[in-house]
C-alpha cells in the first residue's frame, strides 16, 4: 500500500450503502471544511462496495471506484482506510475486515457483533499487523461511549460498566408505562414507525445489547469478555402489569446491561430491570440510550443520546477517522497484549446477587401467602416489600396479582425458590422474575 503524506487526503472505501454509510458521505461532504481543520488533512471517499449501482440513494456516487465484491477494499490501490459498515458477525463484513488488517490497512467499523464475537482475533491481527481497528460507533451510536471508557477513564479502575444500549426496547417500554398498552401492540407500532425491525428479535430478546455490553466490559476490565459469559434475557415477558406495579413501587423498568466487578468475579449480563425513580437513568426514555460507568475515583458517571440513526452513527464513524488521520493510536482494547490482565472469571448467572422483584398470581385463600414466604425462607431470601390486589367479587376473579420485593440474595437461590412456588397448586399462570437495581 502507498504511504500518503500527512497533507494529502485520507482515502476511504465505504462498505454497505445502507443509512449509516450515506449519513458518512453526507457528513464528509457536507462538513468538509470544519473535518479537514480538525483531522489536519482532508477525508476522501475514493471507493465503495455495494450490490445495487442502480438505487438512487440521494448523494452523488460517479466517479468513485465501485466493488460489487466488499472484500476487494482491501486490495484497491485507492483506499488507505477501511470503513465497514455492513453488519454481521460472519460473511462478507468479517471477511473485509480480516482482510483489510491483514494488509496492514486501518480499519473503522461500526460492527457491534463482529467487534463482541471476533474482536480477540481481530485484536491480534490490528497488533501484528500495525493497523488500527477502531469502533466507536459500535456502542451507542453518537454517544462517545468507546472513548469514555477506553481513554477518559485509563487511570481508573472501573467497577461497572453498562447502561441502556437498545433503543427499540427503550422506546417500547417508555410507550407501555406511558399509554398502559401490551407488548404486542406495541411493538407493532415500534416496526411502523421504523423504531424495530421486522424481525425484531436481536433487539428485543436482548442480544444486540449483549453485543453492546461485551464491548464496553472488555474494555472497561482491559481484557476481551467472551460474548458467552453474557446472561441475556429480552422484554418479551414483561407486561402492562409489570410496568404498573413497578410505578405503585416507585419504579421504572428499563432493559439494561450490566457488567460488574465483584469480590467473587465479574458479572456480566442483559435484562429487565426495575430502577428508582430517583436514578438518573430512569428519566432516559424513548429511542435514547444511556451508557453508566463507576470508577474507584471517578464515581458513576452517565452518557445519554440517540444510540442509533444516520446522523448520531455518521458522527461515531467520523470522529474515529479524524483520531485516524490525526495519527492517534490507541490499542484495540487499551493496552497491548503483552499488559492484558489474567483472563477475566465471569461468574455463572446462579451466582450472580442483586434484589428481585416477583409477579404471581395466586388464590385467594388463608395460608398462601404463609406456604410462599417458607419457601423464601428455606431458600435463603429475604422479603422486602409486598403488594396484594384485593379480590373483586363482582367479576367471579379466581386468583389474584401478588407481587414479592426482595431484598439482594443470590439469583441461584432466587431461582429455586420461583421453581418451588411454581409447583404450589394455588399459584397460577406465569412467574415473571424481574431484576431490581438501586443504583
Amino acid at each position: 500500500m502507498t504511504v500518503q503524506s500527512p497533507s494529502s487526503p485520507l482515502r476511504l472505501g465505504i462498505a454497505g450503502l445502507g443509512t449509516v454509510g450515506i449519513g458518512v458521505i453526507r457528513m464528509l461532504r457536507e462538513n468538509a471544511e470544519l473535518i479537514t481543520a480538525r483531522a489536519g488533512r482532508p477525508l476522501v471517499v475514493t471507493a465503495v462496495a455495494a450490490r445495487d449501482r442502480t438505487r438512487d440513494r440521494g448523494v452523488d456516487l460517479s466517479g468513485l471506484n465501485w466493488h460489487d465484491d466488499a472484500a476487494a477494499l482491501a486490495t484497491d490501490p485507492d483506499v488507505d482506510v477501511v470503513v465497514e459498515l455492513i453488519g454481521g458477525a460472519e460473511g462478507k463484513a468479517r471477511e473485509l475486515v480480516t482482510a483489510a488488517l491483514g494488509q496492514g490497512r486501518p480499519v473503522i467499523s461500526a460492527n457491534k457483533a463482529l467487534i463482541a464475537l471476533h474482536g480477540e482475533e481481530l485484536a491480534g491481527l490490528s497488533e501484528a499487523h500495525g493497523a488500527s481497528l477502531l469502533f466507536e460507533a459500535a456502542v451507542a451510536g453518537g454517544i462517545p461511549a468507546i472513548k469514555t471508557v477506553r481513554e477518559g477513564l485509563a487511570a481508573d479502575r472501573l467497577l461497572r460498566v453498562g447502561g441502556i444500549l437498545n433503543g427499540t426496547c427503550n422506546y417500547i417500554l417508555t410507550t407501555m408505562r406511558e399509554t398502559g398498552r401490551d407488548f404486542d401492540d406495541v411493538l407493532t407500532e415500534a416496526q411502523n414507525l421504523g423504531y424495530a425491525e421486522a424481525d425484531p428479535s436481536t433487539d428485543i430478546d436482548g442480544h444486540d445489547a449483549a453485543h453492546k455490553l461485551t464491548i464496553l466490559a472488555s474494555l472497561a476490565f482491559g481484557c476481551p469478555v467472551p460474548y458467552s459469559a453474557v446472561q441475556v434475557e429480552g422484554i418479551r415477558n414483561v407486561g402492562a402489569a409489570d410496568l404498573a406495579f413497578a410505578r405503585d413501587l416507585g419504579y421504572r423498568l428499563k432493559l439494561l446491561g450490566t457488567a460488574r466487578r465483584t469480590e467473587a468475579g465479574v458479572e456480566v449480563r442483559v435484562g429487565p430491570c426495575l430502577v428508582p425513580n430517583r436514578a438518573p437513568i430512569a428519566q432516559v426514555d424513548g429511542v435514547f440510550n444511556a451508557v453508566i460507568a463507576e470508577g474507584a475515583f471517578v464515581g458513576q458517571i452517565m452518557l445519554e443520546g440517540r444510540g442509533a440513526g444516520a446522523g448520531p452513527t455518521a458522527t461515531a464513524v467520523c470522529a474515529d477517522l479524524i483520531d485516524l488521520a490525526r495519527g492517534v493510536q490507541v490499542p484495540v482494547w487499551g493496552v497491548k497484549s503483552g499488559n492484558l490482565g489474567s483472563v477475566i472469571h465471569c461468574l455463572p448467572p446462579e451466582k450472580h446477587e442483586g434484589a428481585f422483584y416477583l409477579r404471581l398470581n395466586v388464590e385467594d385463600r388463608a395460608g398462601v401467602l404463609a406456604d410462599i414466604t417458607a419457601i423464601f425462607r428455606d431458600n435463603g431470601v429475604s422479603l422486602r416489600s409486598m403488594i396484594q390486589t384485593p379480590v373483586d367479587s363482582a367479576s367471579g376473579q379466581k386468583t389474584v396479582p401478588l407481587v414479592l420485593m426482595t431484598h439482594e440474595t443470590l439469583e441461584g437461590a432466587m431461582q429455586n425458590a420461583v421453581r418451588h412456588i411454581a409447583e404450589l397448586p394455588v399459584v397460577h399462570g406465569h412467574l415473571n422474575l424481574l431484576r431490581v437495581e438501586e443504583g
